[in-house]
């Protein structure tokens, strides 16, 4: 009796938010190793030395995304991304009625994630901003802000730049996926879909990831933002001040949305619909348990 919410929609909300949880807990968490703890740790003195640290972040989000999708995916599709939902609602026949609460799962799990990392890391980020002299929620507490969400790179002067990039990165994400899942391409096979769609955001984190740190995931951003401002770090986190671009906090949302829905309908008349005019059958051996995305 006490387990029949497991076989409705309620536990698919619950998948969707461990996943989350999990792209976060290991997402954030590897940000703040590169940030906070492995500089202070005796394991090297300096942070963000360009290649090194953005290499093992962008590996660290990769492997973050597997898991969680991994981990989720037999019940709820393991989207962990609003950006990812709304794609699926608009193409591929996902209910509507469950895109609020799939979506509010997704932020509730980051949220929860950011908590995790805060609690785990927080002698490393207190030491951090004690040793740079850093007062939390001033301009100069981007460093350690970043650990749990984006922000736009200095050489951007207005909100134009950080918007198409959050709208080209999710695009190639939400493509890339539908290429991933697609049975009549050539989708991976033994279950292979959400490792691979880890080096997906590997490789956007690489060739897409500095301008405004490559979110391209609504609730990965304004879950631990949201939990960034109540752990005080003020207007750096809501509503997104950075002196080059201010009110920032609406173009990780906003972008991610719009890229993600052009990304599936440009898959899908560049690529979809010509399969199924050539003809294309559905690939026979297809893992079809454990997949990436069901409503496919």
């Amino acid at each position: 009796m006490f387990s029949s919410w497991r076989r409705t929609t309620v536990g698919e909300y619950a998948a969707e938010l461990i996943g989350t949880f999990i792209l976060i807990a290991f997402g954030d968490g590897v940000v703040a190793m590169a940030v906070a703890a492995l500089n202070q740790s005796g394991r090297g003195p300096a942070i963000f030395d360009a290649s090194g640290d953005w290499l093992i972040i962008g590996w660290g989000w990769g492997f973050a995304v597997a898991f969680g999708v991994y981990v989720a995916g037999g019940i709820s599709g393991a989207h962990i991304n609003p950006a990812v939902t709304l794609a699926l609602a608009t193409r591929r026949g996902f209910e509507w009625r469950k895109v609020p609460g799939y979506i509010a799962a997704q932020v509730v799990g980051a949220f929860l994630g950011a908590l995790l990392v805060y609690v785990v890391y927080k002698g490393a980020i207190d030491s951090y901003d004690r040793a740079h002299d850093i007062t939390r929620g001033d301009p100069d507490s981007v460093t350690t802000f970043s650990i749990f969400a984006t922000f736009p790179a200095k050489y951007l002067g207005n909100w134009v730049g950080p918007f198409v990039d959050q709208v080209v990165g999710t695009a190639f994400l939400v493509a890339f996926i539908f290429a991933l899942i697609d049975e009549r391409n050539q989708p991976p096979k033994a279950n292979l879909a959400p490792l691979i769609i880890g080096f997906v955001v590997v490789a956007i984190g690489l060739s897409y990831g500095a301008n405004a740190g490559y979110a391209i995931n609504p609730a990965r951003d304004f879950g631990p933002r949201l939990f960034a401002w109540i752990a005080g770090w003020g207007k750096v986190a809501i509503p997104g001040d950075y002196g080059n671009v201010n009110n920032y906090m609406w173009i990780p949302i906003v972008g991610p949305m719009l890229g993600g829905v052009i990304g599936a309908y440009v898959y899908d008349l560049g690529i979809g619909k010509t399969l199924f005019a050539r003809g294309e059958e559905p690939a026979p051996d297809v893992q079809t348990r454990g997949r990436t995305v069901e409503e496919t």
